[in-house]
């Protein structure tokens, strides 16, 4: 198992003010002019729309003074060129205009375009109902350079495209006009849109709630911006999880491959009246690819683990009255003895809190060097115990606490946790040396070195009791199946299936009705699209996500 950095292309997530800063490089050091930059970007925003929305009558551009607005004439010039219906109109004064935005107004005017000068609101009201008349609306009004909420009259019509928007499809240039770009409470009205184009990289506006839930769909488009520029910077730590992450891990197996190719995976889960739990998990890492499965467990939840998934192979352990696994499952080697060959141990799911089962989590810790997934049970067995992860023999440890459980070893509250999430799983992970998945919407992977992957995958689909067991398996069985491949890796590939699994559940099922087990079964179908969406992609055109 290799504890360095991720080795594949990771999709930075930025401030407005570090996109500033990249794209003015990108132009002093790449001798690419701004305005081949808003080229580009405008370009970009005409193919995806004439790729992704159907047009079915006019496309109206409204754009602002800045170069949002600039990005919105690009496009129309090209949508016009393509023999589409355009309506553009400009939301300020001509003589607002400056630079770049400048230049490409006049192109669009030489093109033959028209633009509908509406620099008031009354001008806005009297154009209004004919300017909202359309199939698709492209909104490129105000972009990531927005500080505070939207003001004057732009406000207003912000409000008008949100209100009419049953009419027409809408798509948000850079972002939705009126959303903080770099998260945050939205601080007045903002657009909403049915899908997003942005530009180089993703802003924290677009991933983190409250604010992705009105970007729409997101897609990523390169515009010329050198990548070296910023990937190896060591202060842009936070990255978005894709399926291009994982073009060079070797999803399709060698022919000659066999079941000892792909590792062992010993689930230590389950109790009594649990043991759902520890069936879960076992059958997701059999689904996530393990080679072998082994679920140990109290010798009274033995049955009711095995008969639902008879591929897994299953260890009864030493247990106490209540049906708890014992201490004592440690003695004369025995545990010992049962880990010797396996690739990765997990430990929690379903486990309950018995004062000996707590006594044997701590020494499994303290004792075994394999690489370690503590969650659930075995996660409330650390509460004011976290020197013993300093003392671990284990180089590789995973955590995968939901925010309730990391409250609980930090000594906090669940809506602290919330608060800052990005904050505390960072700071956790490089204290401990350790990786740390912290559920929920958006899930995050934290790693030692100090960067933080969020997950796009994933919804309301998973909040529903065993989704934590179930990624506890998937985490477990990617550590085996991808034992030579960094950590960071496996685990958001991991992270990123049970979010695709989930979302597809729930498409199938509906959000009320999916389960948990409903997730194991789409993972073949999100394993498919994955492998679909790799070979499939284009790295020289816009990436939609996920």
């Amino acid at each position: 198992m290799r504890l360095c950095r991720s080795t594949l292309p990771a999709m930075k997530i930025l401030t407005a003010e570090q996109m500033r800063r990249i794209d003015g490089l990108t132009s002093e050091r790449s001798g690419i002019p701004s305005l081949t930059l808003m080229e580009n970007a405008g370009r970009q925003v005409a193919d995806f729309l004439l790729d992704h929305f159907p047009v079915s009558g006019s496309i109206t551009v409204l754009c602002g003074k800045g170069n949002n607005g600039g990005d919105g004439l690009v496009a129309a010039r090209y949508l016009l060129q393509r023999g589409q219906k355009v309506k553009v109109a400009l939301l300020a004064g001509a003589a607002d205009l400056k630079g770049d935005a400048r230049a490409n107004y006049d192109d669009y005017l030489q093109t033959g375009g028209t633009v509908e000068i509406l620099a008031k609101a009354k001008q806005w009201e009297a154009k209004r109902a004919e300017l909202l008349d359309c199939a698709v609306l492209v909104d490129g009004l105000l972009g990531t350079g927005l500080a505070g909420p939207a003001r004057g009259f732009l406000a207003q019509v912000i409000s008008d495209i949100n209100a009419h928007h049953s009419r027409y499809r809408v798509l948000a240039v850079d972002i939705p006009s009126g959303l903080p770009s770099d998260g945050g409470e939205p601080a007045g009205e903002s657009v909403h849109a049915d899908a997003t184009l942005t530009f180089t990289a993703p802003k924290h506006g677009h991933v983190f709630p409250p604010n992705c839930t009105q970007v729409g769909t997101l897609a990523v488009a390169p515009i010329g911006t050198q990548p070296e520029l910023y990937a190896d910077d060591p202060d842009l730590f936070l990255n978005l999880i894709t399926a291009r992450q994982f073009a060079r891990l070797r999803l399709r197996r060698s022919p000659t491959a066999h079941k000892g190719s792909f590792g062992h995976a010993l689930l230590v889960a389950g109790s009594r009246g649990k043991s759902g739990a520890a069936a879960l998990a076992g059958k997701a890492a059999l689904r996530m690819g393990a080679g072998l499965v082994t679920v140990a467990t109290p010798a009274s939840a033995l049955p009711m683990v095995a008969t639902p998934v008879p591929e897994i192979m299953t260890a009864s352990l030493v247990e106490t009255e209540s049906g708890a696994i014992s201490d004592r499952t440690l003695d004369y080697g025995r545990f010992a003895k049962l880990a010797e060959g396996k690739t990765v141990l997990a430990l929690g799911p379903g486990l309950g809190t018995h004062p000996e089962t707590i006594k044997f989590v701590r020494v499994v810790l303290e004792q075994f060097d394999l690489p370690l997934v503590l969650d659930a049970d075995a996660l409330n067995a650390l509460v004011g115990q976290l020197d013993a992860l300093r003392g671990r023999r284990s180089k590789v440890l995973v955590l995968t606490p939901h925010p309730g459980e990391f409250a609980r070893l930090l000594g906090t509250t669940s809506a602290e946790v919330q608060r800052q999430r990005v904050e505390v799983a960072q700071r956790f992970a490089r204290e401990y040396a350790a990786f740390v998945i912290l559920k929920g919407y958006r899930t995050l992977v934290a790693t030692p070195e100090g960067q933080v992957y969020v997950n796009p995958t994933g919804g309301v689909g998973l909040a529903k009791g065993g989704a934590g067991d179930v990624l506890t398996g998937l985490v477990a069985g990617a550590l085996a199946e991808f034992a030579s491949a960094p950590v960071a890796d496996v685990l958001c590939l991991a992270v990123f299936l049970h979010g695709w699994a989930g979302d597809l559940a729930t498409a199938e099922k509906g959000e009320q009705a999916v389960l948990a087990s409903d997730v194991i079964e789409s993972l073949p179908a999100a394993w498919r699209a994955l492998r679909e969406k790799i070979e499939g992609d284009d790295p020289g055109s816009y990436y939609v996500l996920p």
